[in-house]
């Protein structure tokens, strides 16, 4: 059984700064992870691609060949590789161990992971390949600086949790910016009353019932449920990622793969 990570979020929430230092902290700590490029029209990272859609297609090369602007260039790139799951995807797959761990760098274009089939049925074929998915939803901590944008981003999740049908984690990116933690810690696991009655002072009297039906959907489907994360503390990555190999069950039938040291000479 093969073990995977599927980072989303919106563009700009640190989803490839995630997994940059979330390599960077299993180098660390001897374990092995595997990094994968989903996105065609990446051109820098901070951490080694071990799979890479642009090897299949590219963001540049789409635009040039049909004459797309990079929203219709992007879509075509995925649905580009949801045609070829069964061919480029499976030969990739062919690399790696039953028990390897893989983190999936998506785009950021929210269509993708909200109503957008392409991913779930890239997800569905990783199930069938006997892995274990859960869904890693970044939202950029400085986005949720008042209660109606948190509820944006609560919404962007939900819609991101029904299309994909995953064991799905929200982390909150970007802590280690925030210069004033209080403003935040009231949304990691808030009231729904509270809610609601932020957003009455906030927005006119004539949303009162739509208040009050959006505070409730994010209380009844648990979706006040957010990890801060602080890329500076270690134990702040640790954190999230026993988390997420709780949900996917890593480490249950499979044995943690760990570097070979060299143990350091005994002085005489």
């Amino acid at each position: 059984m093969g073990y995977a990570q599927l980072v989303i979020g919106p563009a700009g929430s640190g989803k490839s700064t995630y997994c940059s230092s979330l390599y960077d902290h299993c180098q660390t700590v001897g374990r092995s992870i595997h990094i994968v490029n989903l996105d065609p029209a990446a051109e820098h990272f901070n951490y080694p691609v071990d799979m890479d859609i642009r090897e299949l297609i590219s963001l540049d090369d789409v635009m040039e060949d049909f004459g797309m602007g990079p929203n219709g260039g992007l879509i075509y790139c995925m649905e580009h590789l949801e045609d070829s799951l069964d061919d480029w995807l499976d030969e990739q797959l062919e690399n790696y161990l039953d028990d390897d761990y893989l983190v999936f760098d998506c785009p950021g274009q929210i269509e993708l992971f909200t109503h957008v089939p392409v991913l779930r049925n890239f997800v569905e074929h990783l199930k069938r390949k006997n892995f274990n998915v859960c869904a890693v939803y970044l939202l950029d901590s400085q986005f949720v600086s008042d209660v109606t944008k948190y509820i944006s981003g609560c919404m962007a999740s939900l819609s991101a949790m029904i299309q994909l049908e995953l064991p799905h984690i929200n982390i909150l990116s970007k802590m280690d910016l925030v210069s004033n933690k209080k403003d935040i810690e009231e949304y990691l696991d808030p009231n729904a009353q509270v809610l609601l009655s932020q957003l009455n002072r906030q927005m006119a009297p004539r949303f009162g019932k739509l208040n009050k039906s959006l505070a409730e959907l994010v209380d009844d489907y648990n979706m006040v449920n957010f990890v801060p994360l602080d890329l500076r503390k270690e134990s702040s990555i640790q954190y999230v990622l026993s988390y997420i190999d709780s949900c996917i069950q890593y480490g249950e039938d499979a044995d943690v793969k760990v570097r070979d040291f060299d143990l350091p000479e005994d002085d005489d």
